[in-house]
């Protein structure tokens, strides 16, 4: 009970109001140290029950109305993806015969000036690379920004495309590349300066895949500074040091180009729906207009998301993750134990809680296979994707699991 009565401060504190709004760069963690044989609950973070927050296996009572938005929502999420073209070229289909430039320039001035022509094709260019910094400034997140093609960014194309008025298949059409550009107010790269608070981290050496070994750790910090920026920036890390081939990222002062993304989701978060088949999700308002949308790893075989409707009951940030192998079996790991906070935690640097028991909505250390991998039944996003959503979301919105 030691656990709960700790970490039931942080939840009351949500449940009272206060926001625990996560900043895209991790700050230092000042975890308490927490007996191991102390651990109760299985993955759930927080490790608490809220008051009147039912803890059985059951469906959430939904009343009447969010019944009838959860049923309009489902028939748009139908239509958008069985609207979506699966062979369009952004996404796995072998690429028409590209007119893609010979060169392929990744300075600033190129990735800023990057322009829609016709087939595309497949790969990693530096319209792409535009797309994807627009699409996530509207919302619908490709995931980690890599310049490339793919599923991520056909579902992300799709999502701006439905919240926009057009057809959602997914392909990027002159017509979504003017809607984009339209929308922008800034370039999609900067120029940034390395700072001496980049450099101080704290930072880890490495992180041990063995759980026991993580619980021993003081955090489960950054291990490098390009991991730490590629999440501040939202960027795939190869893809930044593809960007920055002569940089050291270990200098203050030093000048990188990165993505200017934004970190502000419509503050009117009504309904959130986990598509399992798509790997997305999908944010509703009050007036069932899609919002936003996220990559997601949902569930797997062995341990499947759940199903039906729940609530959100709280959000904590840099959550102690509380391992225990009833749930499942991590290496030789046959005791519980309790992990520290860090942006490499089994969550990442978040836990949105839902009001089935051990079932949440977080972050992750491997950004880059987001909806690409499978998680013990939570919904997965990358770091900044869901440090996104806990700042917007509250304690009662209604989170509905689609096959």
């Amino acid at each position: 009970m030691f656990v709960r009565s700790l970490l039931a401060m942080s939840l009351s504190c949500i449940l009272a109001g206060t926001a625990f709004a996560a900043s895209t760069a991790e700050q230092p963690l000042k975890p308490q140290v927490i007996s191991a044989d102390a651990v109760e609950d299985p993955i759930n973070p927080l490790a608490v029950e809220p008051p009147n927050t039912p803890t059985n296996t059951t469906e959430t009572l939904v009343t009447p109305q969010e019944q009838r938005d959860l049923k309009q929502a489902s028939d748009t999420l139908q239509n958008l993806t069985q609207s979506e073209d699966q062979n369009a070229d952004i996404g796995t289909a072998p690429a028409k015969s590209a007119t893609a430039p010979l060169q392929v320039s990744w300075d600033l001035n190129s990735l800023n000036t990057a322009d829609w022509y016709e087939n595309i094709g497949k790969g990693q260019f530096p319209v792409y690379a535009r797309a994807h910094v627009m699409l996530n400034n509207e919302h619908a997140s490709p995931g980690a920004i890599d310049g490339t093609s793919g599923k991520n960014t056909l579902k992300a194309i799709a999502s701006f495309q439905q919240m926009n008025g057009l057809k959602p298949t997914g392909e990027l059409t002159k017509e979504t590349w003017d809607a984009l550009v339209a929308k922008q107010t800034r370039p999609a790269f900067v120029e940034y300066t390395i700072t001496a608070d980049d450099l101080k981290g704290p930072y880890a050496p490495s992180i041990p895949s063995d759980y026991a070994l993580q619980a021993k750790m003081k955090g489960l910090y950054y291990t490098r500074v390009t991991e730490m920026l590629g999440e501040k920036f939202h960027m795939d890390e190869d893809f930044l040091k593809k960007l920055n081939p002569k940089a050291s990222f270990s200098k203050v002062g030093e000048k990188i180009i990165v993505t200017n993304v934004r970190n502000d989701l419509p503050e009117d978060i009504h309904l959130i729906v986990a598509h399992k088949g798509a790997k997305q999700l999908y944010l509703f308002n009050n007036k069932n207009q899609m919002v936003g949308s996220f990559p997601a790893t949902i569930g797997s075989t062995d341990t499947p998301s759940p199903t039906g409707t729940y609530k959100v009951t709280g959000v904590a940030r840099n959550p102690w993750y509380s391992y225990s192998p009833s749930n499942f079996i991590q290496g030789n790991n046959l005791k519980p134990l309790s992990l520290p906070p860090g942006p490499n935690a089994p969550v990442g640097n978040i836990w949105i809680g839902l009001s089935k028991k051990s079932f949440g909505i977080h972050g992750t250390p491997s950004p880059s296979t987001i909806s690409k991998t499978a998680s013990h039944g939570c919904i997965r996003l990358t770091n900044w994707d869901a440090n996104d959503l806990g700042r917007k979301v509250r304690s009662g919105v209604t989170v509905r699991f689609l096959e």
